[in-house]
C-alpha cells in the first residue's frame, strides 16, 4: 500500500546590515508572527491524531500495511515537530557564544528534513518494488477511506503554511511535506479505486512509484537550496556579480572587492564589502543608504561595509589601505 504521509522539512529567505572602518551597521530583521507557532501545533495535533486513527483502523481491519504506515506518519510528527523547534531557537537572541544566535538552526531542520524525504522516498520505492515481486490481496474500501482522511489532515496543514513558504525555507519545506503527503493519499484513493475495479493489484505499487517520483522533483530543489546555505552559499535569488555591479555604480566608488554574501538563518542574509573611494565616504548618510539599498533592492537586510582610500586592487585579500573616517558606527532597525 502507498504511504499515506511523510517528514516535514522548513525554508529559508534572508535579511542583515552594515559596517566600515567607517564602521556601519543597517539592521532589517524580518520577524514571523506567532502564527507560525499556532500553524506548527495544529499541524502536529492533526496528524497525530491521524496516526492514533491508522492504529486503530489498522488494528481493526488486520491491515498491517496500515499499522506500517502509522509508524511512518508518527515520523512525520517529528519531523515537524523539529522544524517547530528549529523555527522557534532562531528566534532566540545573539549570546557571547552565538552572536548571531541560533538562527542557523532553521537551516540544519531545513536540511535534515530534505534529507529525511528523500529516504521516506527510497523507503516507499522499496516497498513497492517488493510488492511488485509478491503481490497481495488488499482492503481497497479501508484504503480509500483512510486515504481520504490523510488528503484532508495533510491539505489542511499544508494550507497553513501557505504563505510562509516564498520567503522562508523552513516553512516552505514544511508546506512540501504536507503538500507531498496530501499527494500520496490521494494516489491511495485512485489506487484503491483502480484496484476495485479492475482487481489488478500491480496497480498499487506502480502508483506509487509515480507519485515517489512526483515528489523526489518537487524536493530536490530544497534539498539543493538547504545543502547550498549550510555551507554558507549565496542564496538563492541574489546574483553576487550584480551585487558588485550595483556597489561599484555609486558615486565616488572606484572599486569593489572582499565581497561575501551568505546566509545565517532561512530568513536572514547577510554582506560584507570593501569599498575603494579615494574621495572617502560621506559617513554614516552614504552608508545608510547604500545598506537600504541592498535590503531593498537584493533583500540583503545586513551589510557590513569597509571603506578604503588607498590603492587597492580589486579581489586582493592582503590590500593596504588608510581608513576613511575615524570608526563610528549607526544603527537603523
Amino acid at each position: 500500500m502507498l504511504a499515506l504521509a511523510f517528514g516535514r522539512p522548513l525554508w529559508l529567505g534572508w535579511a542583515m546590515a552594515t559596517h566600515s572602518q567607517d564602521h556601519h551597521h543597517e539592521h532589517s530583521h524580518s520577524l514571523a508572527s506567532g502564527e507560525y507557532g499556532r500553524a506548527f501545533a495544529i499541524g502536529i495535533a492533526l496528524n497525530l491524531g491521524f496516526v492514533i486513527l491508522e492504529v486503530a483502523a489498522g488494528w481493526q481491519s488486520g491491515s498491517i500495511a496500515l499499522i506500517a504506515d502509522a509508524g511512518h506518519n508518527l515520523s512525520d510528527v517529528l519531523g515537524l515537530v523539529m522544524a517547530w523547534a528549529a523555527f522557534t531557537l532562531s528566534k532566540r537572541p545573539a549570546s557571547a557564544r552565538f552572536t548571531y544566535g541560533l538562527r542557523g538552526s532553521s537551516i540544519l531542520a531545513a536540511l535534515f528534513n530534505a534529507i529525511f524525504l528523500l529516504i521516506a522516498c527510497g523507503a516507499i520505492t522499496l516497498g513497492a518494488i517488493q510488492r511488485f515481486m509478491r503481490p497481495e490481496p488488499i482492503s481497497a474500501d479501508m484504503m480509500m477511506v483512510v486515504a481520504a482522511i490523510g488528503i484532508a489532515v495533510n491539505l489542511g496543514t499544508a494550507l497553513l503554511f501557505l504563505r510562509g513558504r516564498h520567503h522562508d525555507l523552513n516553512i516552505r519545506g514544511a508546506f512540501l511535506h504536507m503538500a507531498a503527503d496530501a499527494a500520496v493519499s490521494a494516489g491511495v484513493v485512485l489506487a484503491g479505486l483502480m484496484v476495485a475495479w479492475t482487481g489488478l493489484l500491480w496497480i498499487d505499487p506502480a502508483v506509487s512509484l509515480v507519485i515517489v517520483a512526483v515528489i523526489v522533483i518537487g524536493t530536490w530543489g530544497l534539498f539543493r537550496d538547504s545543502l547550498t546555505m549550510s555551507l554558507q552559499g549565496v542564496p538563492g535569488g541574489i546574483e553576487l556579480d550584480a551585487v558588485k555591479s550595483r556597489l561599484a555604480s555609486l558615486p565616488g566608488v572606484e572599486a569593489v572587492h572582499h565581497v561575501h554574501i551568505w546566509p545565517t538563518s532561512t530568513t536572514e542574509v547577510a554582506l560584507t564589502a570593501h569599498l575603494l573611494m579615494p574621495a572617502g565616504s560621506s559617513g554614516d548618510g552614504f552608508l545608510s543608504q547604500t545598506a537600504r539599498m541592498m535590503r531593498d533592492e537584493f533583500r540583503i537586510g545586513h551589510s557590513t561595509f569597509q571603506v578604503e582610500q588607498g590603492a587597492c586592487a580589486d579581489e586582493v585579500e592582503d590590500c593596504s589601505h588608510t581608513p576613511a573616517n575615524p570608526a563610528h558606527h549607526h544603527h537603523h532597525h
